[in-house]
């Protein structure tokens, strides 16, 4: 199982920027995927998931209606669109897989990403 992640970079609050995560080494459309994103200093926290299907989507209340979740199951690819960017929105973002449970609880998940820095200036 392999996560690459991309897409991070450096932004003015206000702006928008996507993020996406390529999944290989697994059947990547049977698996719910999400976003998390851990801030320096801070432990990892639960932006956004997405059910195997693209169905469903579920959002931490502090992105909810400026991130959007999305997946192309034919580029095994989960995204993450964020716009209206905070400078409190400033982290290493990581795609996992799912396994079960609570979405909003990392250990539900397995295969992290290696990460994707987003910085927004003030």
């Amino acid at each position: 199982v392999q996560l690459q992640a991309s897409g991070g970079g450096l932004v003015q609050a206000g702006g928008s920027l996507t993020v996406s995560c390529a999944a290989s080494g697994f059947r990547f459309s049977h698996y719910d995927m999400g976003w998390f994103r851990q801030a320096p200093g801070k432990e990892r926290v639960f932006v956004a998931a997405i059910t195997y299907n693209g169905g469903s989507r579920y959002y931490a209340d502090s992105v909810k209606d400026r991130f959007t979740i999305s997946r192309d199951n034919a580029k095994n690819t989960v995204y993450l669109q964020m716009n209206s960017l905070k400078p409190e929105d400033t982290a290493v973002y990581y795609c996992a897989v799912f396994t079960g449970g609570r979405y909003y609880d990392a250990g539900n998940y397995n295969s992290w990403g290696q990460g994707t820095l987003v910085t927004v200036s003030s």
